[in-house]
């Protein structure tokens, strides 16, 4: 008789399970006590021991793929036995029993296409390339199907809600198939591409990975074109893909008004100053490439139409994954902390001086934004309940000082960390910053540079602004909003007289930082940045 086997709970808070891997294949002996397979579960991957013996008939969840508790892993029973009716789900499946084959002709009936595995082939799935990412855009493919991939090979490139980054093959062999096209959008998880053996069966393939669960299917946003796989040579396998009609060129937008051009496209645009949405795209889906860049003529764009006054017009721009997850997390921030400020007004005639004679030094130039920095940095360390987060069970008061510094990039901003802040000095602090500034910008940070932190900084100062707030940056404590330095009348030793001023506002987590702890902190912050010698003393 057929078993069923589920996705086992491992744990006491487990509610759903990732396959690592399968020591086990399809066709493949099990004893019992053999390990089927490897499952991550919330807390650690866990072996997972076979309690029943026979032929492994079905994987349900391919390796890489997560799926509830209780979910159809896998079936073992009786070779050549019939299991359509378990896969069905028509039945419940204690109550079905392997039917003994009739005759030799039965027996010999190959499992339907798609049922198995094709031998050799390897899914390739969406990757979860940072912590927050739920979901991932293919910006570009760097190769394309038919083509041999070696290990190491740059596949793609992924746009992350944090930047987009080249994708690297884990296997050697024939790209036989693509789950998401150009400008698709599709969770982590998803189906990315097939990789296997030269030769390899369209329709086997195609089989194959539409009976994956639909969970793991692309959602496409951008470009729908359907996924196309390696043509075979056999005249009754290989099917010609329909034509389409031709179209009147149209600008290279996509109906979420994403413009569609290659990498290379859009690095020679950006050092010429083109605006791409008046580029005409000459390759495949009106995408623009290389050479309509090259050739663009700024008096010939496809925007030049005679306007109307007094007509109304949108633009409608698609969601970044950064955006998204922008709004997903300061949203999250916002309804969930109780969010209260308190605002401080420095004076800097003295970090004034202090800069200037800092920068007199050779080889030397440091920021405002430096000096705020390792000030905070300090006041942390004195201060470790503003440099913590909360949990349900308890508050974690972190004793490291990783500090997070907002950068403005093209889509919204991202947060990397300047790690044990407090142990640098002033310019190593600015030439991280200033790295880690224009790789964001051109999106070349790494995951692990923008986690860890555990507090914050947003500086609007070089904008111009005086004073604003921010959402703590969960699973920070608390952030810190600074403004620009404004020259204004203050008074000193009872004289008004012309100084500099700088407005702060320290945003908290009321849940984990009281007002007063708040306002101790930003009275320590206070010696250090009006006395700016004890930042290097």
């Amino acid at each position: 008789m057929a078993e069923i086997i589920t996705m086992p709970r491992l744990s006491d808070t487990m509610e759903e399970g990732t396959v690592a891997q399968w020591l086990k294949k399809v066709g493949e002996s099990v004893n019992e006590g053999d390990i089927l397979a490897e499952i991550e579960t919330d807390k650690a991957t866990m072996e997972f021991e076979s309690f029943h013996e026979g032929v492994l008939l079905h994987i349900g969840i391919e390796a890489g793929g997560t799926a509830p508790v209780d979910a159809l892993l896998a079936i073992i029973g009786e070779a050549g036995e019939d299991i359509s009716t378990l896969l069905s789900g028509d039945s419940n499946p204690s109550e079905v029993s392997s039917a003994p084959a009739e005759t030799e002709e039965k027996e010999n009936t190959p499992t339907p296409l798609g049922a198995g595995k094709p031998e050799g082939i390897e899914i390739i799935t969406m990757p979860r390339l940072s912590d927050t990412m739920e979901e991932g855009t293919v910006a570009s493919w760097l190769k394309q199907v038919g083509d041999e991939v070696q290990e190491g090979d740059i596949l793609a490139e992924i746009e992350t809600d944090k930047a987009t980054m080249e994708f690297e093959s884990f296997y050697s062999g024939i790209l036989l198939y693509i789950g998401i096209a150009e400008g698709g959008t599709a969770p982590v998880d998803s189906t990315l591409a097939v990789i296997g053996p030269k030769g390899t069966s369209e329709v086997e393939v195609k089989a194959y990975v539409e009976s994956l669960s639909e969970d793991a299917m692309p959602k496409e946003t951008g470009d729908t074109t359907a996924p196309t796989t390696v043509r075979e040579a056999s005249a009754s396998i290989a099917t010609p893909a329909p034509q389409a009609k031709p179209i009147a060129p149209a600008p290279p937008v996509s109906t979420l008004g994403r413009i569609v051009a290659s990498p290379l496209a859009k690095k020679i645009a950006a050092e010429k100053g083109i605006d791409l949405s008046r580029v005409q795209g000459s390759g495949d889906h009106g995408r623009i490439i290389k050479r309509d860049v090259e050739n663009f003529q700024p008096g010939l764009g496809t925007n030049q139409q005679s306007t109307v006054l007094m007509e109304e017009s949108v633009t409608a721009i698609a969601n970044s994954q950064m955006r998204k997850t922008i709004a997903k997390r300061l949203s999250a921030s916002k309804f969930s902390a109780p969010h209260y400020y308190l605002g401080v007004e420095f004076n800097m005639d003295a970090a004034i001086d202090f800069r200037n004679q800092y920068n007199a030094l050779p080889d030397t130039k440091i920021s405002f934004n430096d000096i705020v920095v390792k000030a905070t940095a300090l006041a942390l360390k004195k201060h470790p309940q503003v440099n913590s987060r909360w949990e349900d069970q308890q508050i974690v008061q972190n004793h490291h000082v990783h500090m997070g510094v907002a950068v403005a990039v093209e889509d919204g901003l991202v947060v990397p960390v300047v790690r044990f802040a407090d142990a640098q000095n002033l310019p190593q602090i600015g030439a991280q910053i200033k790295d880690y500034a224009v790789r964001a910008r051109d999106k070349k940070l790494k995951p692990e540079e923008m986690d860890g932190s555990t507090f914050t900084i947003s500086n609007l100062g070089m904008f111009g602004i005086s004073e604003f707030t921010s959402i703590v940056n969960q699973p920070n404590s608390a952030i810190l909003s600074v403004g620009a330095i404004v020259e204004k009348p203050i008074v000193r030793d009872g004289q008004v007289v012309v100084g500099h001023t700088m407005k702060l506002t320290l945003a908290c987590d009321h849940r984990s930082v009281d007002g007063a702890t708040g306002s101790q902190f930003l009275q320590t912050l206070r010696e250090y940045i009006e006395n700016p010698l004890m930042l290097v003393v």
